[in-house]
């Protein structure tokens, strides 16, 4: 892993990127922004743990920090895009006030906005993910853009996961290709989704507890 940069020419494929981390999860929560986190998620490893966030665009950092609060014994990650961590930049500086640590924050940078057309994010023209979540106070902000680099960040997440991600929150760009692999969707049903996602983390619990 690097100290912030801006925008490099360096490049990972996307779901070998994931395929990568996903190795360290152990039993963490997983909360997947719109696009290509859900269906990379989906393909990759598809279990009542993911939440999968088909709208809501600019939320999945919110959500991750509801739950990383509710759930403070349990890991959480994020997996979200550039295009979406940028419409709710706003929320690292309630994770950096809150400052769980337990919360990992992967962010997948392609420098564009696929789902509407492929045209140019912020994020290639030089706006750094990684130093704004750093200037909101996450300590830990990383840029990856390479295999040794995305090795220690996967590491890092291990070692989150088997100590309670006590040196958390974490917040990683990986830079990756703008590559469209085949799309795996998970169910659309936010209701069916919301409820085995319940089911998953509080098991009895939940049927105790509707909402």
């Amino acid at each position: 892993m690097s100290e912030p940069s801006v925008t490099s020419s360096a490049r990972l494929e996307r779901r070998h990127a994931l395929g990568t981390l996903l190795k360290a999860r152990g039993d963490a929560l997983v909360v997947a922004g719109l696009g290509s986190p859900v269906w990379d998620l989906a393909a990759l490893d598809h279990r009542a743990e993911n939440f999968y966030v088909w709208g809501g665009m600019g939320g999945t950092v919110a959500i991750g920090l509801g739950l990383a609060i509710a759930q403070p014994d349990r890991p959480v990650w994020v997996v979200t895009g550039d295009g979406e961590m940028l419409m709710g930049v706003g929320s690292l500086a309630s994770v950096a006030m809150q400052q769980p640590s337990n919360l990992s924050i992967l962010c997948f940078d392609n420098e564009h906005y696929v789902e509407t057309g492929g045209q140019r994010s912020h994020t290639g023209s030089g706006v750094d993910l990684s130093a704004m979540a750093a200037g909101a106070g996450l300590k830990d902000a990383v840029t990856v853009t390479d295999d040794e680099g995305l090795t220690a960040l996967a590491g890092t997440l291990a070692n989150g996961v088997a100590y309670g991600a006590a040196s958390g929150p974490i917040f990683a760009t990986v830079k990756v290709t703008s590559d469209s692999p085949p799309r795996v969707q998970p169910p659309r049903d936010g209701a069916f989704l919301k409820t085995r996602f319940r089911q998953a983390v509080l098991g009895n619990r939940a049927a105790l507890h509707p909402s």
